[in-house]
């Protein structure tokens, strides 16, 4: 792309890496400010826990709607025209990226919030954003957008890198690590709640092959992975929100609506 050639941030095309509940968010944010031609990345068996508001659902039941923003499952690049012409966003299952060779996107966002990369490179497009830890600004990607909660949280990296991974989840109503369910063995999870339901400390709900899943909390299932899904042994497969608010488990978080106007800004310092 052509840096020096001024055109409409609408005609920007923008990839996102990754569809779960962060960049659902960026993604929801973007769409909103009329950067619609979106599209998202993700591998073909997303384990999304917050699945109520995650886009890469799209690609288990072939569309999915946040907050009246639909996400549509193609199966290849040769659809983003007619998706985008219906005003929703394509997903498709691409783990390798290999969209992002043949678009050409403007803008590249790393969403997978993986602690790690696994390959961005600032040679992807003309911006390319990292979203938190294990990124170095500029030399593997342009711009930085810190996603630990706290004082810093939604703020632009240009050098450097994000505060590291601690693995201790955000407190949310003063509980951390409490709040989240794992897998306590391998094997298939089979749940016996579902995303919304109030559960009490103690309450099973589910079972790994055999061994229970209890709450440790009271609260809301805030987000659960599928039933029948394989899991390995500590694997993030729930969240129980203490506050309660059922219908929290259908909106986007204050967290991922921060990284996503982060990114939007980003993109307006680079292109505006």
């Amino acid at each position: 792309m052509d840096n020096n050639v001024q055109r409409p941030l609408r005609d920007l095309t923008i990839a996102i890496k990754g569809a779960g509940e962060i960049a659902t968010g960026v993604a929801w944010r973007l769409f909103q400010a009329n950067l619609c031609k979106l599209f998202m990345m993700d591998v073909d068996q997303p384990l999304a826990v917050r699945r109520q508001v995650s886009f890469c659902e799209a690609i288990h039941e072939g569309s999915k709607t946040v907050e009246n923003v639909t996400a549509v499952n193609v199966n290849s690049a040769d659809e983003f025209k007619k998706v985008w012409t219906g005003k929703n966003i394509p997903v498709l299952a691409d783990p390798k990226w290999e969209s992002i060779g043949r678009i050409m996107p403007d803008v590249v966002v790393d969403a997978i919030i993986a602690k790690q990369n696994l390959g961005t490179s600032v040679n992807e497009a003309a911006l390319v954003i990292g979203l938190g830890p294990a990124f170095i600004a500029p030399d593997e990607v342009h711009m930085i957008v810190e996603t630990n909660r706290g004082h810093n949280l939604g703020r632009i990296l240009l050098e450097g890198s994000a505060e590291p991974n601690t693995g201790i989840p955000g407190s949310i109503g003063g509980y951390t690590v409490e709040r989240v369910l794992r897998a306590p063995a391998e094997g298939v999870f089979v749940s016996y709640k579902m995303i919304g339901h109030r559960v009490a400390t103690g309450d099973v709900i589910g079972v790994v092959n055999d061994t229970p899943v209890m709450a440790r909390i009271d609260g809301v299932i805030r987000g659960m992975i599928k039933s029948g899904i394989i899991v390995s042994k500590g694997l993030k497969i729930g969240d129980i929100d203490p506050r309660g608010e059922i219908s929290y488990c259908d909106t986007i978080s204050e967290k991922a609506r921060a990284i996503g106007g982060s990114v939007l800004e980003a993109i307006l310092r680079k292109f505006n």
